[in-house]
């Protein structure tokens, strides 16, 4: 019998997935949880074989928990409206074993847990020809710079804490919007955070 655990914020969707896969002979859906957290205590709880669970949740995110979970010897299955390439390339660090979209036929979802089962990784086919494209064109420096902008620290703070000039932190911060075609730091944060080049 695969045990599965099942995270989803929206309730209909919850049941719904809880009552398709519990019509599996081989399945038996042992929790269900509304967010990243609940996914993290239910897998620690019931060390089920799959985890399957949404990205965007309150409070702890699906890729949040998807890190949380890599060490439980949990497999982690991602079923998402979201067909973001940074979202599968932090899925694929964070070990995931499968990338579906929620508009996929609701039968692929078994036979992909199966799959899983097996050993197999199974990912949308739309994502595998994004994932190559899109590389982040900053420089280490520049992601550091960026990284502590989405911190909320401003130009002289980023300067005292990498230990260079004011003038040098502008001048990153012009070449970092300039690189992502953007207009301003706000932009260039969301954008990042979109094609998941954050850490």
């Amino acid at each position: 019998m695969i045990r599965i655990v099942l995270a989803e914020d929206q309730q209909m969707l919850l049941g719904a997935f809880g009552s398709l896969l519990n019509l599996e002979e081989d399945m038996e859906v042992v929790g269900k949880a509304s967010n990243g957290e609940e996914a993290v205590a239910l897998v620690r709880k019931h060390q089920p074989d799959i985890c399957i669970m949404d990205i965007e949740m309150p409070g702890k995110t699906g890729l949040e928990a998807a890190e949380e979970i890599k060490g439980l010897n949990c497999k982690v299955i991602i079923l998402t409206t979201f067909a973001r390439t940074g979202y599968f390339q932090r899925a694929l660090k964070a070990g995931v074993r499968g990338y579906l979209l929620k508009d996929s036929p609701s039968e692929e979802l078994a036979s992909s847990i199966r799959r899983v089962m097996e050993g197999k990784r199974i990912y949308a086919p739309e994502l595998m020809d994004d994932v190559y494209s899109e590389e982040n064109p900053l420089t280490d420096r520049e992601k550091e710079v960026l990284e502590l902008v989405a911190d909320g620290k401003n130009t002289q703070e980023i300067a005292e804490q990498l230990s260079i000039k004011t003038g040098t932190v502008r001048n990153y911060i012009s070449t970092i919007l300039d690189k992502l075609d953007v207009k301003n730091r706000i932009e260039a944060i969301k954008q990042s955070k979109e094609k998941g080049w954050f850490k």
